[in-house]
Protein backbone atom coordinates (compact mmCIF):
# COMPACT_ATOMS: atom_id res chain seq x y z
CA UNK A 1 0.00 0.00 0.00
CA UNK A 2 1.32 3.42 -1.34
CA UNK A 3 2.11 5.62 1.84
CA UNK A 4 2.36 9.07 2.53
CA UNK A 5 4.77 11.96 3.01
CA UNK A 6 3.59 12.97 6.22
CA UNK A 7 3.63 9.01 6.97
CA UNK A 8 6.93 8.85 6.15
CA UNK A 9 8.46 11.68 7.88
CA UNK A 10 6.13 10.59 10.86
CA UNK A 11 8.28 7.07 10.51
CA UNK A 12 11.38 8.98 10.22
CA UNK A 13 10.69 10.46 13.20
CA UNK A 14 9.43 7.71 15.34
CA UNK A 15 12.63 5.49 14.03
CA UNK A 16 14.87 8.40 15.58
CA UNK A 17 13.52 8.84 18.53
CA UNK A 18 13.45 4.76 19.19
CA UNK A 19 17.16 4.60 18.02
CA UNK A 20 18.08 7.24 20.61
CA UNK A 21 15.75 5.03 23.10
CA UNK A 22 17.75 2.19 22.46
CA UNK A 23 21.72 3.79 22.60
CA UNK A 24 20.31 5.35 25.82
CA UNK A 25 19.35 1.78 27.19
CA UNK A 26 22.63 0.47 26.33
CA UNK A 27 25.14 2.55 26.53
CA UNK A 28 28.57 1.78 24.92
CA UNK A 29 27.03 -0.37 22.26
CA UNK A 30 26.82 0.39 18.45
CA UNK A 31 22.94 -0.04 17.13
CA UNK A 32 22.54 -0.89 13.37
CA UNK A 33 19.23 0.11 11.74
CA UNK A 34 18.35 -2.36 8.75
CA UNK A 35 16.17 -0.83 6.00
CA UNK A 36 15.24 -1.39 2.57
CA UNK A 37 16.40 0.71 -0.67
CA UNK A 38 12.86 0.69 -2.09
CA UNK A 39 11.85 3.59 -4.38
CA UNK A 40 8.79 5.44 -4.87
CA UNK A 41 5.52 5.20 -1.90
CA UNK A 42 5.11 1.79 -1.73
CA UNK A 43 7.82 0.42 1.10
CA UNK A 44 6.07 -2.96 2.15
CA UNK A 45 5.34 -5.45 -0.50
CA UNK A 46 6.34 -8.75 -1.31
CA UNK A 47 9.96 -7.70 -2.70
CA UNK A 48 10.89 -5.24 0.30
CA UNK A 49 9.58 -8.18 3.07
CA UNK A 50 12.23 -10.78 1.09
CA UNK A 51 14.95 -8.25 0.99
CA UNK A 52 14.58 -7.24 4.59
CA UNK A 53 14.50 -11.30 5.48
CA UNK A 54 17.64 -11.83 3.85
CA UNK A 55 19.30 -8.96 5.55
CA UNK A 56 18.50 -9.59 8.90
CA UNK A 57 19.62 -13.37 8.00
CA UNK A 58 22.90 -11.76 7.36
CA UNK A 59 23.45 -9.19 10.08
CA UNK A 60 22.54 -12.23 12.88
CA UNK A 61 25.64 -14.08 10.67
CA UNK A 62 27.98 -11.17 10.72
CA UNK A 63 27.53 -9.86 14.11
CA UNK A 64 25.78 -11.99 16.69
CA UNK A 65 23.72 -8.88 17.83
CA UNK A 66 22.88 -9.28 21.82
CA UNK A 67 19.80 -7.33 21.07
CA UNK A 68 17.79 -7.46 18.21
CA UNK A 69 13.81 -5.76 17.15
CA UNK A 70 11.82 -6.56 14.06
CA UNK A 71 9.26 -3.95 13.12
CA UNK A 72 7.31 -5.34 9.82
CA UNK A 73 5.57 -1.53 9.37
CA UNK A 74 3.28 -0.33 6.51
CA UNK A 75 5.98 2.24 5.78
CA UNK A 76 8.84 -0.03 5.33
CA UNK A 77 10.65 -2.78 7.51
CA UNK A 78 12.84 -2.07 10.37
CA UNK A 79 15.21 -3.78 11.87
CA UNK A 80 17.44 -2.78 15.32
CA UNK A 81 20.60 -5.00 16.74
CA UNK A 82 22.73 -4.31 19.17
CA UNK A 83 26.46 -5.32 18.80
CA UNK A 84 29.46 -4.99 21.20
CA UNK A 85 31.76 -3.51 18.50
CA UNK A 86 32.82 0.01 18.07
CA UNK A 87 30.82 1.80 15.95
CA UNK A 88 33.70 1.94 12.91
CA UNK A 89 34.33 -1.88 13.30
CA UNK A 90 30.60 -2.05 13.22
CA UNK A 91 30.26 0.08 10.22
CA UNK A 92 32.98 -1.95 8.22
CA UNK A 93 31.19 -5.59 8.67
CA UNK A 94 27.55 -3.37 7.47
CA UNK A 95 29.35 -2.32 4.18
CA UNK A 96 30.44 -5.80 3.52
CA UNK A 97 26.77 -6.92 3.69
CA UNK A 98 26.08 -3.89 1.55
CA UNK A 99 29.10 -4.62 -0.62
CA UNK A 100 29.08 -8.75 -1.10
CA UNK A 101 25.37 -9.66 -0.76
CA UNK A 102 23.69 -10.54 -3.67
CA UNK A 103 20.59 -8.03 -2.52
CA UNK A 104 23.30 -6.11 -0.72
CA UNK A 105 22.98 -3.12 -2.42
CA UNK A 106 18.96 -3.11 -1.76
CA UNK A 107 19.58 -2.92 1.99
CA UNK A 108 20.96 -0.08 3.83
CA UNK A 109 22.31 -0.50 7.21
CA UNK A 110 23.23 2.09 9.11
CA UNK A 111 25.38 2.26 11.74
CA UNK A 112 24.54 4.40 15.16
CA UNK A 113 26.62 5.65 18.20
CA UNK A 114 25.64 7.91 21.16
CA UNK A 115 27.08 11.46 20.97
CA UNK A 116 26.83 13.83 24.00
CA UNK A 117 23.90 15.68 24.07
CA UNK A 118 25.92 19.07 25.01
CA UNK A 119 27.64 18.14 21.59
CA UNK A 120 24.71 18.09 18.51
CA UNK A 121 26.24 16.97 15.53
CA UNK A 122 23.47 18.02 11.97
CA UNK A 123 22.65 14.83 10.06
CA UNK A 124 21.43 15.17 6.58
CA UNK A 125 18.03 13.26 5.54
CA UNK A 126 17.79 11.73 2.57
CA UNK A 127 14.70 11.14 0.95
CA UNK A 128 15.36 11.69 -2.92
CA UNK A 129 15.08 8.00 -3.44
CA UNK A 130 11.23 7.77 -1.47
CA UNK A 131 9.78 9.38 -4.81
CA UNK A 132 9.52 12.98 -2.67
CA UNK A 133 10.64 16.34 -4.09
CA UNK A 134 13.39 17.74 -2.40
CA UNK A 135 11.25 20.81 -1.09
CA UNK A 136 8.90 19.25 0.67
CA UNK A 137 10.75 18.35 3.85
CA UNK A 138 13.08 19.55 5.93
CA UNK A 139 17.01 18.55 4.89
CA UNK A 140 18.69 18.31 8.35
CA UNK A 141 18.40 17.87 12.32
CA UNK A 142 19.73 17.85 15.20
CA UNK A 143 19.97 14.60 17.00
CA UNK A 144 21.59 12.75 20.08
CA UNK A 145 23.12 10.19 18.04
CA UNK A 146 25.72 10.16 15.09
CA UNK A 147 25.05 8.18 12.07
CA UNK A 148 29.25 6.57 11.56
CA UNK A 149 29.18 7.07 7.17
CA UNK A 150 31.01 5.14 4.79
CA UNK A 151 33.88 8.07 4.39
CA UNK A 152 34.35 7.62 8.53
CA UNK A 153 36.05 4.28 7.47
CA UNK A 154 37.58 5.53 4.06
CA UNK A 155 35.11 3.56 1.78
CA UNK A 156 33.18 5.43 -1.54
CA UNK A 157 29.77 6.64 -1.96
CA UNK A 158 27.40 3.87 -2.95
CA UNK A 159 26.75 3.53 -6.66
CA UNK A 160 24.10 3.55 -8.55
CA UNK A 161 22.04 0.47 -9.12
CA UNK A 162 21.78 1.27 -13.27
CA UNK A 163 24.71 3.18 -13.85
CA UNK A 164 28.37 4.09 -12.22
CA UNK A 165 26.80 7.42 -10.92
CA UNK A 166 26.93 7.82 -6.89
CA UNK A 167 23.27 6.53 -5.94
CA UNK A 168 23.12 10.43 -4.60
CA UNK A 169 23.56 12.04 -7.54
CA UNK A 170 20.90 9.75 -9.56
CA UNK A 171 18.75 10.45 -7.22
CA UNK A 172 18.78 14.24 -7.02
CA UNK A 173 18.98 14.59 -10.78
CA UNK A 174 16.10 11.61 -11.19
CA UNK A 175 18.55 9.83 -13.66
CA UNK A 176 16.58 6.82 -13.53
CA UNK A 177 12.80 5.81 -13.47
CA UNK A 178 11.00 4.21 -10.47
CA UNK A 179 9.84 1.55 -12.99
CA UNK A 180 13.55 1.00 -14.35
CA UNK A 181 14.55 0.66 -11.00
CA UNK A 182 11.90 -1.77 -9.88
CA UNK A 183 12.78 -3.73 -12.91
CA UNK A 184 16.42 -4.12 -11.62
CA UNK A 185 15.60 -5.01 -7.96
CA UNK A 186 13.13 -7.28 -9.30
CA UNK A 187 15.52 -9.01 -11.77
CA UNK A 188 18.24 -9.16 -8.88
CA UNK A 189 15.40 -10.93 -6.56
CA UNK A 190 15.24 -13.50 -9.09
CA UNK A 191 18.80 -14.21 -9.71
CA UNK A 192 19.11 -14.25 -5.82
CA UNK A 193 15.99 -16.91 -5.29
CA UNK A 194 17.35 -19.30 -8.01
CA UNK A 195 20.50 -19.47 -6.33
CA UNK A 196 19.02 -19.69 -2.48
CA UNK A 197 15.89 -20.38 -0.65
CA UNK A 198 13.78 -18.04 1.04
CA UNK A 199 15.72 -16.77 4.39
CA UNK A 200 13.54 -16.98 7.53
CA UNK A 201 13.66 -14.53 9.75
CA UNK A 202 12.04 -16.66 12.57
Amino acid sequence: MPITLAELLDSRDKRVKHQKDLLGAYPGKSLLCLTVQLPGPDKRNTTSLKIAEAGVVAVRKAFLPEYEELKDLETGYEAYFLVDLPAEEAKRRACEIEDTHPLGRLMDIDVLRAIPPEDPQPVVENYFSQGFAKNQFPTTSTKPTRIVGRADIGLEARRCLLCENEVRYCMRAKTHSKEELLSRIEQMLKEYELQAPNPRTD
